[in-house]
């Protein structure tokens, strides 16, 4: 078990503004699985997605990556286990933009202090097509490209989990499908556990398994 979420609950607000984001969610998940959370906008799946990642603290339950609880790191701590365990992909692809293709994607290992595994690297940018791009900066690329080169930065740590926050949303449906169609590749090639949220049940299905979420709770399974 890599990834296991017990008894989530989010609350924001007090009394007439109180509003429930998450209740009493758990889930878990298996090494090398791709799971989807499938929910309208609203339902608790971003709330969720925070959550699972360490970048927001649940009101009341426990989040454990790999064995690690992450309500009990300091912020130090969490900030250091999180850049060497959870790797995010964002809808906003979130680059760095005076960086070029190559600093972005090995921005996070030379953060923790470490080199880049070269041969590892130059696996992953060829699985994403990305060879001919590393000395480009990211406002030269294609949407599509950019979310290749933030799916490559998030992959070169060999993080524990890849959790991925509607990857496609600004993409074209043509670009989408092969932006989905890398993650799977590296689900596969890689044996990288994927999380990914979205509102849409086509591109779900690109999963091993969907839940669904409706109003911070869990459906089905």
């Amino acid at each position: 078990m890599i990834l296991r979420a017990q008894g989530l609950k989010k609350v924001y607000g007090i009394g007439e503004a109180r509003v429930c984001a998450l209740d009493d969610v758990s889930l878990e998940v298996e090494r090398g699985e791709f799971v989807a959370v499938v929910g309208t906008s609203g339902s608790g799946k971003s709330t969720l997605l925070h959550m699972l990642g360490g970048l927001d603290v649940p009101t009341s339950g426990c989040v454990e990556v790999d064995g690690q609880e992450l309500g009990k790191m300091d912020g130090d701590g969490l900030a250091i286990f999180r850049r060497r365990n959870i790797g995010f992909v964002f809808q906003q692809y979130n680059l760095v933009p005076m960086l070029n293709v190559w600093e972005n994607i090995t921005l996070p290992v030379r953060l923790d202090g470490k080199k880049p595994q070269r041969s590892y690297a130059e696996s992953i940018i060829q699985t994403l097509g990305l060879e001919a791009k590393l000395e480009y900066l990211p406002n030269a690329l294609s949407g599509g490209q950019q979310q290749r080169v933030a799916i490559a930065r998030a992959l070169l740590p060999k993080p524990s989990v890849l959790l991925a926050d509607e990857p496609t949303g600004n993409l074209d449906s043509r670009t989408s499908q092969d932006v989905l169609g890398l993650l799977k590749v590296t689900n596969r090639q890689f044996y990288q556990t994927i999380v990914m949220i979205t509102h849409n049940e086509a591109i779900a299905q690109m999963a091993d398994r969907i839940l669904h979420l409706e109003d911070g709770r869990l459906v089905s399974w």
